[in-house]
């Protein structure tokens, strides 16, 4: 993958996304699929920045020069991580996927551990099961937070370039491997809610009002707190999300339902040589 190229894969994975969702829309109607021109600036930032950190693991296919697939990997200590991975509709079937995951493999074969997040798509879950990963049912919790749920929340302040440090002790303790240059670029993307002290300490990504991007803790309380924190930035009649939230994470459940969300499920959290990082809600593609 070359840095000219991220544009062109934005909209090719916005496409292979979409299809992966709606499989009956025919190939015409999903090329004129597109994201929201924010969402679709926050791709592109996010990938060029795993492309300078960890280019190896960036690989693009190709037929007739075009591009018509991608995976994004990367490594963080020992751990390997796939961030976005995707193929178009009509080259489907053709094997291209499996030569990409397989480039992405082969630059994490020094990891000890793995995680990645997977659609519901059955052909995905079985080239990661393939692939030596447990798969885990992820579940989700939508809907306007009871305000009157909310409890006391005096422990939780905003945090910054300063708490990388440790954000990267958390990180250690629950998934054993830090986030090193990933908290600099979701610091300078998204608000970051922290709590530090003896008793616990932790820390939450907003990706927006009311939807944790990515949480970690050393302890359930703390998780708790800081997801009352993040659902407590809710508008009074807006939708707040908690997503990637495996059987491991009931206390994540427990606050969604004390809060009036609703609970589905979809997809999976996937894992290789560790156990689903408990308390724990992971970044979608930095996970």
């Amino acid at each position: 993958m070359r840095a000219e190229d991220v544009g062109d894969l934005q909209r090719l994975s916005a496409i292979s996304y979409e299809g992966a969702a709606q499989p009956h829309l025919s190939p015409a109607v999903l090329a004129t699929h597109t994201r929201k021109p924010a969402h679709a600036a926050l791709w592109e930032m996010r990938t060029h920045h795993l492309l300078n950190t960890d280019p190896a693991g960036c690989w693009v296919a190709e037929a007739a020069d075009e591009m018509i697939g991608f995976a994004v990997s990367f490594n963080r200590e020992l751990m390997w991580i796939l961030s976005s991975y995707a193929v178009l509709p009509q080259h489907q079937g053709q094997g291209v996927g499996e030569q990409l995951l397989q480039a992405t493999l082969r630059h994490g074969q020094g990891c000890l551990r793995g995680m990645l997040v997977s659609s519901a798509d059955p052909r995905a879950a079985r080239r990661y099961r393939g692939a030596g990963f447990s798969l885990h049912p992820q579940m989700a919790l939508t809907g306007v937070v009871d305000r009157s749920a909310i409890p006391v929340l005096d422990r939780v302040r905003d945090g910054g370039l300063t708490d990388i440090e440790l954000m990267d002790s958390v990180d250690w303790r629950i998934r054993g491997a830090a986030h090193g240059p990933d908290h600099q670029f979701l610091i300078s993307t998204m608000p970051l809610l922290i709590i530090d002290r003896s008793t616990g300490s932790g820390y939450v990504y907003l990706e927006a009002a009311g939807t944790p991007a990515l949480l970690a803790a050393t302890n359930r309380r703390t998780a708790s707190e800081l997801l009352w924190a993040a659902l407590a930035t809710t508008p009074a009649t807006s939708t707040a999300h908690i997503n990637h939230v495996t059987a491991a994470n009931e206390w994540a459940i427990d606050v969604g339902m004390a809060a009036r969300l609703t609970l589905s499920q979809g997809g999976y959290v996937g894992v290789r040589h560790l156990k689903p990082p408990m308390p724990y809600l992971p970044h979608r593609a930095l996970l």
